[in-house]
Parts: C-alpha cells; sequence; structure tokens
C-alpha cells in the first residue's frame, strides 16, 4: 500500500457509483473496490496491510434491498481493525438505519445521493481522528492512566480482577459484550504483568479465515502449502515469553481447538509442514462476546478446552451497569478527540446530559466513543441540546429488558418514563404482548413445558395458558 495516501475501501453494488467514486477520491486516497462481503473477505487476505478508511454501502448482494449485509459487514471489517474508520453510504437513509449503523462502529451515515466533495470532505474528517486513540499511558500506571476509566462499582471491580490476575501465568477468559472494551482488558492485563517488557500479540479469530488460522498460530515450513515460499513462524512463536490474546475464541473451528488444547496444556507446538516439537511459554489471553458454556452444551465448543481457557474468568460490564461512568467516558473521549483535531470542546446543556445519563448505549463504549467523535466534528465549542443529542442515538435498539425492572409503583412509573424516552416509536399493545409472551416462554422453560405447573406458576389457568399460546404461534 502506498505511503503517500491512505487507503479507502469501498464496498457498492452499482458500478456507476464504485466507478465514479474511484475517478474523483483515487488522487487523494489509495482506493480498493467490493462489490459484496465476500469479495471484501478475499481482498482483505490479498492486502499486506488494513485499509484505515471504509466506505460502506448497506445494500449488497444477496439481499440489496435490505441493511443486512451492510451491517454485518461493519462488523467484519472492525474485527479485522479496532482503528478503522466505517463511513456509510446508502439510499437506505433512513434514521433507524442510521442510528443503527453508528451504534455498530460506523463513524457516520451518508446518504445517497451525494456529491463526492461531500464525501471526500467527510473521508478527510474522519482521518483526523485515531478511533483507538487514549492519552499515552505513564510508566507507572499503565492500565489506568491509558485505558480503564470510571469509578462505578463494576469498573472498580474490574481493575481488581486485573491486578489479581495480572501476574498470574495461568489462561485469562474474558467475557462481554461487543463494543465493551475486552481487548483494553487484555492490554491491561499484559501492561501490569512482570512480562510487560515482552510482546504482547492479538489475532481475532472472527477475521481470519479458517484455513488460515493454523498457520497463524503455529507457523509454516517452506513448500508446506501453495504460496509458502519460505519457512514463517507464528504468534506462539513470535509471543515467546509475552502475552498472546486471542480474541473472538469461540469462532476458532474445532478441529483447531485440540491443537490449541495441546499448547496450553505444555506448551508444545508444531509449525505446518513440520514434524519437529516447538515449545511456547506465552500467557493466553482470550476473549468472547458469546456465551461459551451454551456452545460447551451444544456442541459447538470443547469442554475441556473452555475448562483450561477459563482458569481465571473476567466479565467486562456492559456501559448500562456503569451510569456513573457515563459522563467521566465523555470527558475522557472529548479531551482526546478536541485535543486531536485541535478545536474548541463542545458542551451538553442540562437536557441534553440527562438524556446522555439515561441513554443505554447498546453499542457500549465503542458506540459511546463514536459519538463523542460526531459530536466533536459538528458541535466544537458549541452547547449541545437534546434534540441534537437524541438524534445521535440508536433508540430502535433499547429494549425494555435493557432497564432493570422495579417492583413497587413509583418504581414502575420511573421505568416506564425512562423506556418511553428511550424508545424511537412505542406501541403500548406490542410492549404489553412481548412482556407477556416472555412470561410464558419463562414459565413452560422453567416447568420443561408442563402447562399445567406453567399456568399455576402465572396465575391463569390451562385454558387460558393454551389459548395465548395458540395466539402467539399465529402472529
Amino acid at each position: 500500500m502506498s505511503n503517500q495516501k491512505p487507503g479507502l475501501l469501498i464496498v457498492d453494488d452499482d458500478p456507476l457509483i464504485t466507478d465514479t467514486l474511484h475517478f474523483m477520491l483515487s488522487k487523494d486516497f489509495e482506493v480498493f473496490v467490493a462489490e459484496s462481503r465476500t469479495q471484501v473477505k478475499s481482498l482483505l487476505t490479498q492486502l499486506r496491510e488494513m485499509p484505515p478508511l471504509a466506505l460502506v454501502d448497506l445494500g449488497l448482494p444477496p439481499a440489496q434491498h435490505k441493511p443486512d449485509e451492510g451491517f454485518a459487514l461493519i462488523s467484519d471489517l472492525l474485527n479485522h481493525s479496532k482503528k478503522i474508520k466505517i463511513l456509510v453510504l446508502s439510499g437506505q437513509n433512513d434514521e433507524a438505519n442510521a442510528r443503527h449503523a453508528r451504534a455498530l462502529g460506523a463513524i457516520d451515515f451518508i446518504g445517497k445521493p451525494a456529491e463526492p466533495a461531500k464525501i471526500k470532505e467527510a473521508l478527510l474528517s474522519a482521518l483526523r481522528f485515531d478511533q483507538a486513540a487514549a492519552p499515552a499511558p505513564s510508566p507507572a500506571k499503565p492500565a489506568e492512566a491509558g485505558h480503564i476509566v470510571g469509578q462505578s462499582y463494576a469498573v472498580d471491580r474490574l481493575r481488581q480482577q486485573i491486578h489479581l490476575y495480572a501476574d498470574a501465568p495461568f489462561p485469562v477468559l474474558i467475557e462481554g459484550e461487543s463494543g465493551s472494551g475486552k481487548e483494553l482488558v487484555a492490554r491491561s492485563l499484559h501492561h501490569w504483568a512482570k512480562r510487560a517488557d515482552k510482546p504482547y500479540l492479538a489475532l481475532n479469530c472472527a477475521a481470519i479465515s479458517p484455513t488460515l488460522v493454523e498457520p497463524t498460530l503455529f507457523g509454516y515450513a517452506k513448500g508446506a502449502f501453495t504460496g509458502a515460499n519460505q519457512a514463517h513462524s507464528g504468534y506462539f512463536e513470535d509471543a515467546r515469553d509475552g502475552t498472546l490474546f486471542l480474541d473472538e475464541i469461540g469462532e476458532l473451528p474445532l478441529e483447531l481447538q485440540a491443537k490449541l488444547l495441546r499448547v496450553l496444556e505444555n506448551g508444545e507446538f508444531q509449525r505446518v509442514g513440520e514434524t519437529g516439537s516447538r515449545f511456547s511459554n506465552a500467557r493466553i489471553v482470550t476473549a468472547t462476546n458469546r456465551d461459551l458454556r451454551r456452545e460447551v452444551r451444544e456442541g459447538r465448543f470443547r469442554g475441556d478446552l473452555y475448562h483450561r481457557l477459563s482458569v481465571f474468568s473476567i466479565h467486562v460490564p456492559p456501559l448500562r451497569e456503569q451510569n456513573e461512568d457515563k459522563l467521566a467516558l465523555l470527558e475522557h473521549f472529548r479531551a482526546v478527540y478536541c485535543g486531536e483535531a485541535g478545536v474548541a470542546p463542545f458542551t451538553l446543556a442540562p437536557d441534553a446530559q440527562r438524556l446522555w445519563e439515561e441513554y443505554h448505549f447498546p453499542g457500549n463504549v465503542r458506540e459511546l466513543r463514536n459519538i463523542v467523535i460526531r459530536l466533536t466534528t459538528k458541535y466544537a465549542g458549541r452547547s449541545v441540546n437534546a434534540r441534537e443529542l437524541e438524534g445521535e442515538f440508536d433508540l430502535d435498539l433499547v429494549s425494555p429488558d435493557a432497564i432493570p425492572l422495579p417492583t413497587d409503583a413509583q418504581g414502575l412509573q420511573e421505568y416506564a418514563k425512562k423506556h418511553l424516552r428511550s424508545v424511537h416509536a412505542f406501541n403500548l399493545d406490542q410492549v404489553m404482548r412481548q412482556w407477556e409472551k416472555s412470561y410464558v416462554e419463562a414459565a413452560l422453560a422453567m416447568t420443561h413445558g408442563n402447562l399445567s405447573q406453567a399456568a399455576k406458576i402465572l396465575g391463569v389457568n390451562r385454558t387460558t395458558l393454551y389459548s395465548r399460546m395458540q395466539t402467539y404461534q399465529n402472529d
């Protein structure tokens, strides 16, 4: 990739659009073009370096009239690189799609048709921000200075676990929702350990083709497969006495899980195409947003590997459990990005601040960070009101179960107020039906499908329960 121009990946199935943008933007960017998620995956295996920018259409083959492929591609690209800046360019420009794309990690949303000059300006603006930027860690406290922000009970407990487990040689499994900061926890474990001066390597298991996982982890001999023109070391070898972080470990193919288990048990592994054994003393840290216990029960993940990986487990709390930290994170990222862009900081008007504190950030810290980036770009030196801030929120992702349900009448009323403020389009009948169906399904699960016992738990007669179940099946 050229060192003179930043790389730009354009993903759109309309050749007229891609040809036009390639012509207009190639003076400022090194442009790569793909028309589907499949082509993107193929292209990324051929590139030495991930482009720092991506311009993505939502309506991609094979479902051009739906945004699902575009949403999935946003997640794919962020799995490849946490630093990539994704802008969505789409004719499916209703507000719900825009909010959802931003919550997934896109920097911003540009509706079609759009002038190339406007697109170019947005791309250049995105380059000013390093999404992974944080203040330089201090030598004394690298993790706290550079990574873990907040003073809530949940974050304090997270820090205590990091300090407790950092120096142990045993594996750590980090669990948490997408965007919650699992990779930052992994880095903090390494920084606080005595091996902090040793290598730290990270591999996202979801971002690499299954056929490439084994040679990437263990290395390969010359001639081991087509294209192996020379021997190459793998991550285990390169990590040596340091830390190897395997993100999205739940995506690791079953056939490779046995080989990973062998390394964990005695440090022994073989390069692909070699018979001699090599040894690694790397400390293994893994992360997942899946429920690995369920994966084990359903046969998609080895139970022995799960128990070996989870000698220590750390749960990274979702942002909705860190209400006290939302403003602290706002201040942290605002200082970073306003300083980086060289602009005056925005402020939140009182009504906007209340909205900020009440919003549940379904995309977690990643979503919060991206909102701060957009506010810095749009409202530098200005006060942001509630209406302007609400336009940055993905209110359609907030579900009733995101808010703990109180039991007293006054608490229920406050809950209802928060819920009404947090949704884009409220429908009382739909919400009541959703709650009722959830309770019925829960009762049936508790009683293993016994209608009489479920009806007793729910306080209704068996005939009423059966009738309501029939209604749900007809929905």
